[in-house]
């Protein structure tokens, strides 16, 4: 203690209220600046010769994990730690163990020693697995042997047993320096007074090599070891290249470098690296033994193929008759014996004559045996075990179920059911194999946050229901529904419902007009109330979005037209009473037939505005097929346009005196099917031609293909001849051209 009390040179200034029992924190601010002096000069004592080692700077990042569990042991802010097991209060007189080599979590000596017993508990009649059961931390789970359950309460670091409950000093320590061996095992110790968890690194200054040698420096030594970036210089284990890496620990990695190797015979080269150089190849040795009569069959090897092993001592197959002078080609025969080999069951020999191979897996030989409970006692083969059919009732370990393993031999395994008792925390189910006596407490925690979860805390597991949640200064993450979600004041994460938006709402109608009234659109679903109750499975459904009140109608005044789109018949109506009339004037749309108006009183007509063909006609299909049509709302039918009647009066665009034949039409007139008769010209036959087609020739093709294309039928003018030529248009060719001969009488005149 003389150490102690020379490191802490200054006690606190209230030490009863700086480790007192009571679980009322001070209210006044002079008391908790007592308590936060106090509590700086009992860390400044701690850490005194740790921070002059360090030349009187303090690394706050070795010892900011030292600094949280001197606050959890020591009830910092009047905060105290609780036992994992008991979920009671460690009070500073309390027999404590804390997990040494893992968490360095503070528990009550009592329920770590019950914990430990309870899970590596075995019967007695299990020897053989009572010494392999192990215990492990609640916490980290860290796996402890049997011989390591804490039997006494000893300070942090070890060295005192049941350290007093000092109010000048931490509780549960010593206040000697630690001591304990720093962590790699560098030579020397804590330079801390005894303190919880683990150890800082080492502050001393040492002088130190480089993993290669090359470079000394002076560091920290729990950075003693260091690369000094430069490239190794060792050697390769191949003692040929040398180590491409920068400066690095431990050994060299293999060479890589390639190149042609022979294998160990010599017989195959391959490309291979460097560290690979000493291989083997798949090819059969082909060399003789020293005997000079067998060959080789160890495969690729180097040296000499060695002695014969069939050279020397020559016995028969059981070893009991030996022949000498038998070379070592030559086979040995049997001696007739019996073999008496021992068999595989390790009791018996072998019955069969001396033979060669290998004798008779099974042992045959009929022995009694007594099955595994020892009920019961039969003949049987040595190869085969005696098992009976009676099932073993002794209880388990666990006390609660029977082992009922057929034929067991009393070492009953551990039950290996789950326990599935509910806990103390009432929330979890003990997940251990079934086990005597009560179940450990819950080891979990319970985290409890804010809504959206970025500021919590923690709480063991149990206790949560009769907390609040904490305040959270973050802004509420649910996104409003409505369409001011943009211009809404942010307000801070909460539980519940949002506060209503009371912004004008500003809502457009389809009509183009907007609302005037406060906001009245979807809100969104409230978050869920603070509980950490069981909740039933109906609660736990999603409600959906809550929607809000509808816009009121619209009461903008507006002009409203006729069914028919008359010009001057408009009339003024509230917008959301708007309704459609007729102003009882003609319709005077244009029929389908685009030649002729309706002349039906004023009504309305789908799409009578939008869908109008080329000239400017209904094209509602549905209403020219069926007579009627719905309105635009689709309130009520209505009757179309009326249907034109009267013969199509349009002029042919091809000069032709035949009229069309269909009834008033949109489009242009369909061409003239009517069959005209044309003689040929010279009237030998009648050609038929469609009027359409005639009229779109010319005169001169008109002229070309009444021609019948035979010979002319006419008589030539003052000629008793036909026409020689082809049938043709016009005159025929003058007398003068006739080429016919004919034979005239000539009178002479003196006769």
């Amino acid at each position: 203690m003389a150490t102690g009390a020379t490191a802490l040179s200054s006690p606190p200034a209230n030490p009863i209220s700086f480790l007192s029992d009571s679980d009322t924190g001070s209210s006044s601010g002079t008391d908790d600046a007592g308590w936060n002096s106090s509590a700086s000069a009992l860390e400044d004592s701690i850490f005194a010769a740790y921070i002059q080692t360090c030349g009187g700077r303090s690394p706050s990042r070795d010892l900011v994990k030292i600094r949280s569990f001197l606050s959890a042991a020591s009830g910092r802010g009047g905060h105290f730690v609780a036992c994992l097991i008991c979920l009671e209060r460690i009070r500073p007189s309390d027999p404590v163990w804390t997990c040494s080599s893992g968490c360095h979590v503070l528990l009550h000596l009592l329920c770590i020693q019950n914990w430990a017993n309870q899970t590596s508990y075995r019967p007695a009649s299990s020897s053989s697995l009572k010494s392999s059961s192990d215990w492990h931390c609640p916490k980290c789970r860290l796996s402890y042997s049997q011989t390591l359950i804490p039997r006494s309460y000893r300070c942090f670091c070890g060295k005192l047993e049941d350290p007093p409950c000092d109010p000048w000093i931490l509780p549960h320590s010593c206040g000697e320096v630690c001591g304990r061996p720093l962590f790699g095992n560098c030579g020397h110790e804590c330079l801390l007074l005894c303190h919880p968890g683990a150890c800082p690194p080492c502050p001393k200054l040492i002088t130190a090599r480089c993993f290669c040698g090359s470079q000394e420096d002076v560091l920290r030594c729990t950075h003693k070891h260091f690369s000094c970036n430069q490239l190794c210089p060792r050697l390769l284990p191949c003692h040929t290249h040398s180590c491409t890496e920068r400066c690095h620990d431990g050994p060299c990695p293999p060479c890589q470098v390639k190149g042609l190797y022979k294998c160990v015979c010599g017989k195959t080269e391959e490309e291979r690296v460097c560290a690979d150089r000493d291989f083997r190849c798949g090819r059969p040795c082909s060399g003789g033994l020293l005997c000079g009569k067998h060959k080789c069959n160890r495969g690729c090897h180097s040296g000499p193929c060695g002695d014969c092993p069939l050279q020397g001592r020559r016995t028969c197959p059981c070893g009991k008759k030996e022949f000498k002078g038998v070379s070592c080609d030559a086979d040995v025969p049997t001696c007739g014996s019996t073999c008496e080999k021992k068999l595989g069951c390790g009791l018996h020999r072998c019955p069969e004559r001396c033979h060669r191979g290998f004798c008779a897996e099974t042992c045959r030989s009929v022995v009694l045996k007594a099955c595994r409970c020892g009920s019961l006692k039969k003949e049987v083969p040595c190869c085969q075990d005696l098992i009976c059919e009676r099932k073993c009732l002794k209880m388990r370990d666990c006390s609660r179920h029977a082992c009922k393993h057929r034929c067991c031999n009393g070492e009953c395994p551990p039950c290996q059911e789950i326990c599935g008792r509910r806990l103390r925390c009432n929330n979890h189910k003990c997940p251990s194999l079934c086990h005597r006596g009560s179940c450990a407490p819950c080891p979990l925690t319970v985290t409890i946050s804010c809504f959206c979860g970025e500021t919590n805390y923690e709480v063991p597991c149990g206790i949560e229901k009769n907390q609040n949640p904490p305040k959270c200064p973050n802004t509420c993450h649910v996104s409003r529904l409505c369409r001011h979600k943009s211009e809404s004041r942010p307000h801070k994460c909460h539980y519940g419902a949002c506060p209503p938006c009371r912004i004008i709402c500003r809502e457009e109608f389809p009509c183009g007009h907007s609302c005037k009234h406060r906001c009245h659109g979807d809100i969104p679903p409230p978050n869920p109330e603070f509980t950490l109750r069981p909740k039933k499975k109906k609660m736990e459904k999603n409600t959906g979005v809550t929607p809000g009140s509808a816009c009121p109608p619209c009461q903008e005044i507006i002009w409203v037209a006729c069914l028919g789109q008359h010009i001057g018949e408009e009339r003024p109506m509230v917008c959301s009473k708007k309704a459609q009339f007729s102003c009882n004037n003609v319709c005077g749309r244009r029929l389908p037939c685009g030649n002729h108006y309706c002349t039906k009183s004023c009504h309305a007509v789908k799409y009578q505005s939008s869908i109008l063909d080329e000239h400017g006609s209904c094209a509602d299909d549905l209403a020219q097929k069926q007579g009627l049509s719905f309105l635009d709302d689709g309130s009520e039918l209505v009757e179309s346009c009326e249907e034109c009647f009267f013969p199509c009066q349009k002029a042919r665009k091809l000069e032709c005196s035949h009229s069309c034949p269909f009834p008033c039409h949109p489009d242009s007139c369909p061409p003239c099917e009517v069959l005209l008769k044309r003689s040929c010209h010279c009237g030998a036959m009648v050609h038929v031609f469609k009027c359409s087609s005639y009229n779109k020739l010319s005169g001169e093709e008109q002229q070309l293909i009444r021609s019948c294309r035979g010979p002319c039928h006419r008589k030539l003018p003052n000629c008793p001849h036909l026409c020689s030529d082809i049938c043709h248009s016009g005159q025929c060719p003058a007398i003068g051209q006739c080429t016919k001969k004919v034979y005239f009488k000539i009178f002479c005149p003196l006769c």
